[in-house]
């Protein structure tokens, strides 16, 4: 998906942070010196500047170029949350009553600034990290429709008929057979970029050319003539690559299964096999990772989902410390809740930090949970033999005589994460817990298992999904993942106490509620938490320089590589 106001369903690291973000832009750039941190230089948007109240803030916009030779301004801002406003529903972080749902009055203060006003005083770490972060300006070419100029950057009205031509002009984002991708390349909607890059082709192979973009404006413009990124189907593809071939593969990844030698330390990485030709750079990205559940399943499964035991049953049948030992060869860690561990940015739960985890690995435990909560775990599957919704029941609309069987479909051609499945299925039958497992083309996969309410033209029927991924953070406040409605929260969640402690995460800058909020998703687990690894274990040409320090975020930034002299 090339439009930068991606849905929840293709929100993810390969369509948002390894393209989108070279040719769009964002108000805020983050990432700093490897750190997770705004980079005021590498960001359209100058210092936010509060109000004394502390209900309005303004943004300056710098007067950088698009590629059109237009300059930025506050009408390019105003475009993407006017398209909030009236589509926020198909933007994957966007989450109801908050932004721009939580403003009492926006607009631009002057032709290079916008201004926006709160309903209430809230955390400005969160507004800057969490609201305004979410702003992608976009230019005045993309505000029209196929039949001429609109005007959705100066109000609301042209808004979904623009929003409707932008969607058609990149084609039918669910289908891997998209040709209109081959097209982007010279479309004049497309072609109009902020970033450092420009696209030259996107093949239906799926190679991608990028060019830089002469008119950039930021102050690291791109060394490189061109760069392309180049699609593997497999680990395996990736590894033999890189081996058989180091002239072709300037910035590769070392598959976490061929890390034979392992690592005591995932954020610096072990003994590398491809070490004659490359570096080994661990990318440890601020994120969490997890499996999402369905609680909008409209069958028992779903029913099953909104019952807490059986959420802590399948969170305690993962051998977490076990995979990060035997699968992941200690390229890995394991994830106590919904805060990352690495980088440390000293908001994790002291609980959760300093070890009390709440659902370690513990089978037996599981078991009894069940047990005591109305099934039959000396049968397997489990079975259901008392239902009902009072003490030791099951709970609503489970019924007797049901069987525990669960089916988890996860992303195709990654053996590390194969392993981790099967021995998460093994562990789970344990406890009586029938783990079905079906593997799945990637794309596919979070294209079909995306969030959903049951209806005529939407069965609603996945269970659990497992893309081997998770959610990058800027501020790990929650609100996307786990609030009632959320953009980003796949598999539909609603619980009130959750929803209060993340009001008041956003709403103060006291670390107390932030510990509150994530010891409770803890006890929860409105997803099963899996072990946490580096986004990728980069190999890195040794003729390459300008590679590190990695983005915390999950972001590239092929302007700062160059050849190093011979």
């Amino acid at each position: 998906m090339i439009f930068p106001f991606t849905p929840a369903e293709r929100m993810g690291t390969r369509n948002i942070l390894e393209f989108q973000a070279l040719m769009y832009r964002t108000l805020y750039y983050f990432g700093a010196d490897g750190t997770p941190d705004v980079n005021y230089d590498l960001s359209i948007g100058e210092w936010p500047r509060w109000s004394d109240d502390g209900l309005t803030v303004h943004v300056k916009v710098k007067p950088w170029k698009w590629s059109n030779h237009e300059t930025l301004c506050a009408d390019n801002v105003l475009f993407w949350v006017n398209l909030m406003a009236v589509k926020g529903e198909r933007y994957g972080e966007y989450v109801p009553g908050f932004f721009p749902d939580n403003l009492t009055d926006y607009g631009k203060s002057a032709e290079d600034e916008v201004y926006f006003t709160f309903d209430k005083v809230y955390s400005k770490q969160w507004v800057l990290k969490n609201q305004l972060s979410t702003i992608t300006p976009l230019p005045r070419a993309w505000d029209r429709t196929a039949s001429g100029p609109a005007n959705a950057s100066g109000g609301l009205d042209d808004v979904e008929a623009v929003y409707d031509y932008l969607m058609a002009e990149q084609g039918d984002i669910c289908d891997e057979g998209n040709a209109h991708r081959t097209h982007w390349a010279d479309s004049p909607v497309w072609s109009v970029v902020s970033g450092p890059w420009k696209l030259k082709s996107y093949t239906m192979e799926g190679i991608v050319t990028f060019v830089p973009n002469e008119h950039y404006s930021g102050p690291n413009k791109p060394y490189l003539e061109e760069f392309r990124q180049i699609p593997t189907m497999s680990d395996e593809e990736q590894y033999e690559l890189l081996r058989t071939d180091p002239d072709a593969v300037q910035v590769g990844y070392l598959p976490l299964s061929f890390a034979a030698d392992g690592t005591d330390d995932p954020t610096t990485g072990g003994p590398n096999p491809l070490d004659e030709h490359y570096e080994l750079v661990p990318q440890t990205a601020y994120c969490i990772r997890y499996m999402s559940l369905n609680f909008n399943n409209p069958t028992v499964t779903g029913k099953l989902f909104a019952q807490t035991y059986l959420r802590q049953a399948l969170q305690s049948t993962l051998d977490q410390d076990g995979a990060v030992k035997d699968i992941y060869q200690g390229y890995a860690y394991r994830q106590n809740g919904p805060v990352p561990r690495y980088p440390d940015t000293g908001v994790e739960s002291r609980r959760l930090s300093e070890g009390g985890w709440p659902l370690p690995f513990d089978p037996d435990r599981a078991k009894r949970l069940l047990a005591e909560n109305g099934w039959d775990t000396s049968v397997f599957p489990a079975v259901c033999v008392r239902p009902g919704t009072g003490p030791g029941e099951a709970g609503e609309g489970i019924p007797a005589g049901h069987r525990l069987s669960i089916l988890i479909r996860y992303v195709e051609g990654r053996p590390a994460l194969t392993q981790l499945m099967r021995r998460y299925k093994e562990d789970a039958a344990k406890a009586g817990i029938e783990l079905r497992l079906e593997e799945v083309y990637g794309s596919v996969l979070v294209a079909e298992d995306a969030p959903c309410v049951p209806g005529p033209d939407s069965p609603c029927l996945w269970e659990i999904c497992c893309w081997n991924g998770g959610w990058v953070y800027h501020h790990p406040s929650g609100e996307i993942l786990f609030k009632t409605n959320a953009g980003g929260n796949f598999g539909h969640y609603t619980d009130a106490r959750a929803d209060e402690l993340i009001e008041r995460t956003v709403a103060t800058d006291d670390l107390q509620a932030l510990y509150d909020y994530q010891d409770y998703i803890a006890e929860q687990v409105p997803v099963i938490f899996t072990p946490n690894f580096p986004i990728r274990l980069f190999e890195v040409s040794k003729k390459l320089g300008g590679f590190g320090p990695v983005n915390p975020f999950g972001m590239i930034s092929p302007e700062n590589w160059y050849y190093k002299e011979d």
